[in-house]
């Protein structure tokens, strides 16, 4: 008798989690408010950046773009598991990306200084790579770098509050990688941001003693592909190894396949595949790019020396940190690159607004005992209506019994006769 079969569990586990108990992020891009068509591509594109764990398919409606961030989280993320926000918005002027997580925050407000799509990088590149399932399958390896030395506690090298809050929030939109069970077949895809500090500048060039001036700090994203190449095999080799039989080379000028990978024609001379020369970023040669494989990887074997190499696939972003707020778009500035204010402004502001909660919280407490008030009134009004008609059932109920039913009826009618007796 045939052993009968048993299927695996092959999908994400129900619970959220990526199978060792840690909490997947996940995240939702959307757009808000009217924008313009790159827009729209700009959050595509970064959707399958952010894949797996993202709304790939999610579609804005019309009628809820300007909803807030509290309101999608309530109604979108929360049911859906989504811990990540990112929202774009646009205007006459700029173009605005704000990161929160949710429920209670806190929000990172960035200002696009400029982007560039997949397609625009593509354009560029010799050989592009396409960001094809097999790379969404798997999260990418986040790489930040220039956010402060994290192994050191010195204060010169410490990084300011807002900035390793950055860090910490860049790295944590992606799941964390687990160095010891990782599978060297998952890491396809890197994402880098790294921070350009800013630099001071005088407001009055040239004179001594002007203030000096502090330009907002940048953050750069990239998204890159890993590709890996055999060291030690000819690039005409490894392009014949690798090419399917839609792909091969233009062999029509060449004898013999030793003349395609000797680089010489039928007359002796020149090269005859200009198109199996390297490009300029390619590190086959640097030994420094060179690796022993640990294991298998993008159709190498174990142990086989390779030569690792990054291509971008997009999309591109230029960013600078604007504000922080405490909250999920709304509470306290922690942080703004533009106003500055003392200790005192910030206790007086703080006072101010305790003062207005406290009087929102009276004038609804008072709204609401409003209310309770005229509720208990209109109860109060309907419960001795009801008790009048159940006063009139029970006289007729009476009467029906005693066998006069018409009796106020005959009193009317006798009081009206009496009084037109008088007046004659």
């Amino acid at each position: 008798m045939a052993k009968k079969s048993r299927k695996k569990r092959t999908h994400v586990p129900e619970d959220g989690t990526d199978g060792s108990g840690s909490k997947v992020p996940k995240s939702l891009v959307i757009r808000r408010g009217k924008t313009a068509a790159e827009v729209s591509e700009l959050v595509q594109d970064l959707r399958h950046m952010m894949m797996p764990y993202t709304a790939i398919n999610f579609q804005e409606d019309a009628r809820n773009r300007k909803l807030t961030l509290q309101q999608y989280s309530k109604h979108v993320a929360l049911p859906m598991g989504i811990s990540h926000l990112m929202a774009f918005s646009q205007n006459d002027n700029r173009l605005n990306l704000r990161l929160g997580r949710t429920p209670e925050g806190p929000t990172l407000h960035f200002r696009v200084h400029k982007f560039s799509l997949s397609k625009h990088i593509k354009a560029l590149q010799k050989r592009p790579v396409s960001n094809t399932a097999g790379l969404q399958s798997n999260p990418p390896v986040v790489v930040t770098n220039n956010f402060g030395d994290t192994s050191n506690n010195n204060s010169a090298s410490a990084a300011a509050p807002h900035v390793k809050l950055m860090r910490i929030t860049f790295q944590n939109l992606f799941p964390a990688i687990n160095v010891a069970a990782v599978k060297l077949s998952e890491c396809r895809r890197v994402v880098l941001f790294n921070l350009i500090p800013g630099e001071s500048t005088s407001d009055t060039p040239g004179e001594e003693g002007s203030e000096k001036t502090e330009s907002t700090p940048l953050v750069e994203m990239r998204h890159y592909a890993i590709q890996a190449n055999a060291v030690g095999v000819h690039r005409r080799v490894r392009k014949l190894a690798s090419s399917s039989k839609r792909k091969l080379p233009n062999l029509h000028k060449v004898q013999d396949i030793a003349d395609y990978v000797t680089g010489q024609t039928a007359t002796g001379g020149g090269s005859v595949a200009s198109d199996a020369a390297p490009s300029d970023s390619e590190a086959e040669d640097d030994p420094r790019h060179t690796i022993d494989l640990p294991d298998s990887y993008m159709g190498q074997r174990k142990s086989q020396k390779s030569a690792l190499k990054l291509v971008e696939i997009g999309p591109r972003l230029t960013l600078s940190l604007v504000k922080v707020e405490k909250g999920l778009g709304h509470g306290d500035i922690l942080y703004h690159a533009f106003v500055k204010k003392s200790p005192e402004e910030v206790a007086t502001m703080k006072a101010k607004k305790e003062k207005e909660a406290s009087l929102k919280q009276e004038r609804k407490a008072t709204q609401e005992a409003n209310v309770e008030r005229k509720r208990k009134a209109a109860e109060e009004k309907r419960e001795a209506k009801r008790k009048r008609k159940e006063e009139r059932e029970k006289s007729l109920l009476e009467r029906l019994r005693q066998g006069n039913p018409d009796k106020d009826e005959n009193e009317q009618s006798s009081a009206s006769s009496s009084g037109s007796g008088e007046e004659d």
